[in-house]
């Protein structure tokens, strides 16, 4: 997202780009923007749990990679006022390969965790920047009836991106270490498999991405900070502001913490009051199933709102994100062991996320609308990042001391902040529903 929303480029379809090349380049575009984020705010997690590493620790220091996604609206117009946004995403994509493989080397050394997070951390602004380049090109090479009638694309490349790190990945992780005996090299492969991903796709994207005339640097960086400050003192004066960003940062309270924390239980050993699941196991059920889920329900809730707008479903989908959370209780009391009832109830609570988290983004779309609407879309994203990365980083240290069963009992009752939020905020009727 900028801080400004690049020109939109209307020209006519066969000036801009041709209906039948744009397959070469939206898919593997957007399968790039996903992987680095679901690597470093899922699969790092799974990776560190499986090299020993405390869930308080986890918790805390994932956490804090979240931090470029919240302030990524900052740098935005420097994207815009230097370079390409095609030498962007070519030049970051050869970036974070090259991080990637900086990951597989740092893994085996005995101060793996301080080194693999820096690395991490800079993965992070690197994938918060390939995100900036990444939607400015979406908007610059495409017409407004192309971008609408791409979106679908773009959308399911990006979710396959998530069952590729989540699943996949993971998988293959732990089927190398039973190979192997050594769970190390597990993580070092992937991360070999990944560096080798991204330096292929920089290569790919140079052949394939069009060169649109509207793509040149634009903006004037004397008045980048000035310009910033208009935009963001605007948005704060938006009605009812304050329960606005409380929103924003309430909804998700109890789904923030337990996101950390989910995996993290499915690996643990029966007697730690996880479930021991296998690496193989997670990836399947949490990374694959689960994500299917999350896709499905976010499909359903999108379709509801389309047909009654986003005030008839606001309390159902306020419910839906947070009553499935029981799910978690019934296992970490009953610990059972069958694969099928474990990955059923992930399923359940994952597909009541994709289902409730569609009531926040068409709530930061209407808080959005009117002038500057990109760039308030953006600061909304920006507190969207924040309250995800605040309560996973005390959620790790909460679950040590109260029990994986009490924790997920305590994230039931963390329900009750989504509850007000939601009882305070002001919803127009019409707004989703389709004309």
């Amino acid at each position: 997202m900028t801080i400004e929303a690049s020109p939109v480029n209307d020209a006519p379809a066969d000036e801009q780009v041709h209906s039948a090349s744009v397959l070469r380049w939206i898919p593997s575009l957007y399968f790039s923007q996903g992987i680095p984020y679901v690597v470093v705010m899922t699969l790092s997690v799974i990776m560190y749990k499986k090299l020993g590493i405390s869930n308080s620790d986890i918790a805390l220091y994932t956490s804090w990679l979240y931090l470029p996604f919240v302030i990524k609206p900052l740098w935005s117009p420097f994207v815009d006022m230097f370079k390409t946004k095609r030498y962007w995403i070519i030049g970051l994509e050869l970036l974070i390969g090259a991080m990637f493989g900086l990951v597989a080397l740092t893994i085996p050394l005995s101060g793996f965790f301080q080194a693999t997070l820096t690395v991490f951390w800079l993965l992070a602004f690197a994938a918060a920047t390939h995100d900036i380049s990444t939607d400015g090109f979406y908007m610059l090479a495409l017409g407004q009836h192309q971008q609408a009638a791409y979106v679908g694309v773009r959308s399911m490349f990006f979710r396959i991106s998530m069952l590729t790190g989540q699943g996949a990945l993971v998988y293959l992780a732990g089927s190398v270490r039973d190979w192997s005996g050594n769970a190390t090299l597990g993580w070092v492969v992937v991360f070999v498999v990944l560096a080798a991903m991204f330096i292929s796709l920089s290569m790919y994207h140079r052949l394939a991405l069009p060169k649109p005339d509207s793509d040149r640097p634009h903006g004037d960086p004397n008045q980048v900070l000035h310009t910033f400050l208009t935009i963001f003192g605007k948005f704060l004066r938006k009605k009812k502001i304050i329960m606005t960003l409380a929103f924003l940062l309430l909804y998700r309270f109890g789904e923030a913490q337990l996101v950390k924390m989910a995996p993290l239980f499915l690996l643990d050993g029966v007697d730690k009051g996880g479930l021991g699941l296998s690496t193989q196991s997670v990836g399947i059920v949490y990374g694959s199933v689960g994500m299917i889920a999350l896709t499905a329900g976010g499909l359903l809730g999108g379709w509801l709102i389309a047909r009654s707008g986003l005030k008839a479903w606001l309390w159902p989908m306020a419910m839906a994100i947070n009553l499935p959370h029981l799910v978690y209780v019934y296992l970490a009391f009953v610990q059972p062991q069958n694969l099928l009832l474990v990955g059923t109830a992930v399923a359940v609570e994952q597909f009541g996320y994709g289902f409730g988290f569609t009531a926040y983004v068409l709530y930061m779309i209407m808080v959005a609308d009117g002038e500057h609407k990109t760039a308030h879309y953006a600061i909304c994203t920006g507190f969207m990042a924040m309250s995800m990365m605040l309560p996973g980083m005390f959620s790790g240290w909460l679950q040590s001391q109260l029990g994986y069963a009490h924790f997920f009992v305590w994230i039931c009752i963390a329900a009750v902040p989504t509850f007000f939020v939601t009882s305070q905020i002001t919803v127009d009727p019409a707004f989703g529903k389709e004309d």
